[in-house]
């Protein structure tokens, strides 16, 4: 069983997201300078989607964004009048996220903390409208039941998860569409050595991570075990970054396959405690 507070996997993603940072912060794929005039937008699934979800829009919803790297997502529900805390592992990240807020005046929390002692860092259960979570989070944690579980937490009764990330099938494959990891993988982590990131130049000197693979009926079934009600699951053949070498980009910072829709790329899902 994986220590879910500390251990090897911790140290060695946390160290390589730490490096990831000041790249991002330089890179278009982020635009932060679209940020700080105020027209950077969600990708197009969670616009429409949180739309649907919330047509009178998010103001005064209190809003709990975790794995929010430095905050561009939270800063943006900031910026729609939303209550945000945003948590992240990574401390060069958080403070990003704050000097950001603190530059564009709004009042969006950033708390330092590892998901899985979020409890203990952020203890206020019940508390929150909206669990935002979205591209490139579950897939490097361990165990997504306690993950659940540590929403359901913080939802007040009748909140709602959303939910959006890469799809786990198009994971089994390499950038060149290569069978290469096992949809299943029982639990264990798969051990990746690589010093680039997506969306940016530059190379980090950390290069081992550790990520997992979570099947779909092991993440809905997460959701459902820390009693929450499924409101809606969404394949999408999308994906906000260049997953795989044969993608091509789209008008809306997108990337599709280039004619027929082989594989889901994305999904989506909002749940209800």
């Amino acid at each position: 069983m994986v220590d879910l507070t500390s251990g090897e996997w911790l140290d060695a993603n946390r160290a390589q997201w730490d490096e990831r940072v000041p790249l991002h912060l330089a890179s278009e794929f982020y635009n932060v300078d679209a940020l700080r005039a105020g027209t950077l937008g969600l990708y197009p699934i969670e616009e429409r989607e949180l739309a649907e979800l919330f047509p009178e829009g998010l103001e005064g919803k209190r809003v709990l964004h975790l794995q929010c790297h430095f905050g561009v997502d939270s800063l943006i529900l900031a910026q729609r009048a939303a209550d945000v805390v945003g948590l992240d592992f990574s401390k060069p990240a958080v403070a990003a996220a704050r000097g950001l807020a603190a530059e564009l005046g709004l009042g969006a929390r950033f708390i330092h903390a590892n998901v899985y002692d979020a409890r203990h860092i952020l203890p206020e259960p019940e508390s929150f409208d909206v669990v935002y979570t979205t591209w490139g989070t579950i897939g490097w944690l361990p165990d997504v039941a306690e993950w659940a579980r540590i929403i359901a937490w913080y939802l007040k009764p009748g909140g709602t998860l959303y939910f959006a990330d890469s799809h786990p099938a198009g994971w089994v494959f390499d950038d060149d569409l290569v069978m290469t990891y096992p949809y299943n993988n029982d639990g264990a982590a798969d051990v990746v050595e690589s010093a680039s990131t997506y969306g940016a130049a530059g190379e980090t000197a950390s290069t081992r991570t550790f990520e997992w693979m979570h099947p779909l009926s092991e993440t809905l079934g997460a959701l459902r075990g820390a009693g929450l009600t499924l409101d809606y699951f969404h394949e999408h053949y999308e994906v906000p970054y260049r997953m795989f070498t044969a993608l091509e980009p789209t008008p809306d910072r997108m990337f599709a396959w280039p004619d027929k829709k082989w594989l889901p790329l994305s999904l989506s899902l909002a749940a209800t405690r």
